[in-house]
């Protein structure tokens, strides 16, 4: 199908839809929207996309990214009505139905962006993981930390750290997180990489801080990093 873009009264649609799911309704997607020329918009160029799965935040955000790299398509990222008609496309993989076939669809922000919002424009399911490949498009399994978790369950190392944007951005400290925090054989998260426990995402980002204090962390590798990180790490770099 080719890729179009939502239009307010579009939006207005599918998230009103989402409003019944989280009230516990079963309604049918609203899914003739995205080809009606009364709720959409063209992209202006030729981007087909097709009905699919993802096995994880990595696998979604390259697909999309070569899509648009090919079609030469550029400054996306803010586009509230491209994303918003690609989560409503791809409703079953970012947000399948459950047991019973209800689905638990969250806030409204994880399917139509909000790009004014940095606190919460990062967790839109497939905008978020797309924005950081892009970003690390070079290297993009430095920030597997971020993308290596099921595209409907991002988790808490995500939203730990996928909000700060001087996290995002760096390549030293991804390099870090996903030292820390994947498995390399597996590339799935290590247990106790989540929550509040000693060494986990969330005292990452504590210690990071006290770090900017005195060094240049975007001058510094995720080798050099490890190196000085504290001994509540260690279980983390064994």
């Amino acid at each position: 199908m080719n890729v179009a873009r939502l239009n307010e009264h579009g939006i207005g649609i599918f998230a009103a839809w989402i409003e019944t799911l989280k009230q516990g309704g079963s309604v049918q997607a609203p899914s003739s929207v995205l080809t009606d020329a009364q709720f959409t918009e063209p992209l202006g160029v030729e981007v087909r996309v097709e009905a699919r799965t993802f096995e994880n935040r990595y696998e979604a955000a390259e697909y999309l990214h070569s899509l648009f790299v090919a079609a030469i398509l550029a400054d996306i990222e803010r586009d509230r009505g491209l994303w918003a008609w690609l989560s409503l496309f791809y409703f079953d993989a970012v947000c399948p139905p459950g047991k019973g076939g209800l689905r638990k669809p969250g806030a409204l922000a994880r399917h139509v962006p909000e790009p004014g919002n940095y606190q919460r424009y990062y967790r839109h399911l497939l905008a978020g993981p797309y924005r950081i490949y892009r970003a690390h498009r070079e290297r993009p399994e430095r920030a597997l930390a971020l993308l290596c978790q099921p595209l409907d369950s991002p988790g808490d190392v995500v939203e730990q750290l996928a909000s700060r944007q001087e996290v995002v951005t760096n390549p030293g400290i991804l390099e870090l997180a996903t030292k820390l925090y994947v498995d390399q054989a597996t590339h799935r998260l290590k247990r106790g990489a989540g929550g509040k426990s000693s060494g986990s995402a969330r005292r990452l980002y504590d210690v990071l801080e006290q770090f900017d204090l005195t060094w240049d962390l975007y001058a510094s590798t995720g080798k050099e990093l490890a190196t000085v990180m504290p001994n509540e790490f260690a279980r983390f770099l064994t």
